[in-house]
C-alpha cells in the first residue's frame, strides 16, 4: 500500500478496497460464515487505513485554499490560523506515517506484554516494577487498556508480570521493545550508595483471534493448579484458582491468576500460551528475526537492546538504533515513541 518512506497512494489502496469489497457482492458470500467473516475483517481494516489518509489529503487540499486565500489577499490575520493548522497536519501526517510501517502479520492485534527480572536480585525486582509503570503509562497515552494476567511479587517489586494491552496495533508497536533491558544507578536499597546494575527481559506476543490456529496437542502439556501468592482478596487467596501450563516441546511457562474462578485463569492462561507459541514458531521461521530475538538469551551483560542510566549521567540509549535521549524522567514517565519509531524503521 505505501512505499518504505510510508507515502500515501490512494489509487493503489482504493484499487485493494473495491477488489475486496468485489467479494462480499458474490451470491455464496454467505455461505461459509467464517470466510465470511474474514473477509469483512479485511475489508474494515483496509478501510481503517486508507480512510483516515483520504481525510488527511482533504484536509490539507483546504489548508492550501486557506493559504491562497491569505496570499492573494495579502491578509496577516489568517497568519495564527495558518500556523496552527499546519502544525496539526504534520502531526496527523507523522502519526499515519509510522502506522504505515506496521504491515506485518498480527500488527493490528493487542499485546501480551511480560517482563521478567534478571540479573540484580532486589534492584532487578524493582527494575520490573519500574518498567510496568513504564508501559502502563505509555498505553494510557496511547488511550490502550491494560489488565494484569499474572503477577509474581518478590522483595524490592514484582519477580514477574504479564499483561495484556488491548488496542489496535499494541502489538505492532510493542514487539520493538523485546529483549533485555539495562538499569544502571546509585541503588536505593544501598546503605553505602554505591551503583547497581540490573537487568529485565521483555518479551511480548499478539492477542490472536479465533481464525488463527495454533495446535497444542493436550500431551504436550502440563496444567498446574495452585494458591494465588498475590493481592485479590479472600476467595483468591484461600482456593487453587490460579493456574501455570507448560509446555514441553518448547519449555513455554504460562501463568495466569487475575481472576476467582479456575476456569476463567485457564482459558486466559491457554489464550497466552496460544500467542506465545504463534511467536515462538513465527521467530524459529524468520530467520532475520530470530537474530534480533533476545528473550532467550542470559538476561545479563552484554545482551541488553537499551540502557536506562541514571548515574554518572543521565541517559537512554537503545544499542540497535542507536537512538538516545537525555530526558530520562520523561521516558520512565512512558516517552518511549521515539525509540519504537526508530526501531520501526530500521527493520522496514
Amino acid at each position: 500500500m505505501t512505499d518504505p518512506g510510508g507515502i500515501f497512494d490512494p489509487e493503489v489502496m482504493k484499487r485493494e478496497i473495491e477488489a475486496v469489497s468485489a467479494k462480499t457482492a458474490a451470491p455464496d458470500f454467505w455461505q461459509n460464515r467464517e470466510d465470511a467473516e474474514a473477509v469483512l475483517t479485511q475489508l474494515n481494516r483496509l478501510r481503517s487505513k486508507y480512510e483516515p489518509w483520504e481525510t488527511l489529503v482533504a484536509a490539507f487540499g483546504d489548508f492550501a485554499d486557506l493559504y491562497e486565500l491569505a496570499l492573494t489577499e495579502n491578509d496577516s490575520s489568517l497568519e495564527g490560523d495558518i500556523a496552527g493548522e499546519l502544525e496539526s497536519l504534520e502531526k496527523k501526517y507523522e502519526d499515519l506515517n509510522l502506522l504505515s510501517l506496521l504491515g506485518q502479520e498480527n500488527d493490528d492485534a493487542s499485546a501480551f506484554l511480560t517482563i521478567h527480572s534478571g540479573a540484580g536480585g532486589t534492584e532487578a525486582c524493582d527494575w520490573v516494577s519500574m518498567l510496568l509503570r513504564m508501559y502502563t503509562r505509555w498505553a494510557e497515552e496511547h488511550a490502550y487498556k491494560c489488565e494484569i494476567i499474572d503477577l509474581m511479587e518478590a522483595e524490592g517489586g514484582i519477580k514477574s508480570v504479564t499483561m495484556e494491552v488491548k488496542g489496535e496495533y499494541a502489538y505492532g508497536f510493542l514487539k520493538a521493545e523485546t529483549g533485555i533491558h539495562r538499569l544502571v544507578r546509585i541503588s536505593p536499597f544501598d546503605s553505602s550508595s554505591r551503583r547497581h546494575t540490573s537487568f529485565a527481559s521483555l518479551s511480548c506476543s499478539p492477542v490472536l483471534d479465533d481464525s488463527i490456529a495454533v495446535e497444542i496437542r493436550l500431551e504436550d502439556i502440563r496444567v498446574d493448579t495452585y494458591r494465588s501468592a498475590g493481592a485479590g482478596g479472600q476467595h483468591v487467596n484461600k482456593t487453587d484458582s490460579a493456574v501455570r501450563i507448560t509446555h514441553f516441546p518448547t519449555g513455554i511457562v504460562v501463568q495466569c491468576q487475575n481472576e476467582r474462578s479456575q476456569h476463567k485463569n485457564k482459558a486466559m492462561a491457554m489464550a497466552v500460551l496460544r500467542s506465545r507459541l504463534y511467536e515462538h514458531y513465527r521467530r524459529e521461521q524468520d530467520k532475520e528475526r530470530q537474530k534480533l530475538e533476545q528473550e532467550k538469551k542470559e538476561i545479563a551483560w552484554g545482551n541488553q537492546i537499551r540502557s536506562y542510566v541514571f548515574h554518572p549521567y543521565s541517559m537512554v540509549k537503545d544499542h540497535r538504533t542507536k537512538h538516545e535521549t537525555g530526558n530520562i524522567q520523561a521516558v520512565m514517565d512512558g516517552e518511549v515513541d521515539p525509540f519504537i519509531e526508530a526501531y520501526l524503521r530500521m527493520v522496514w
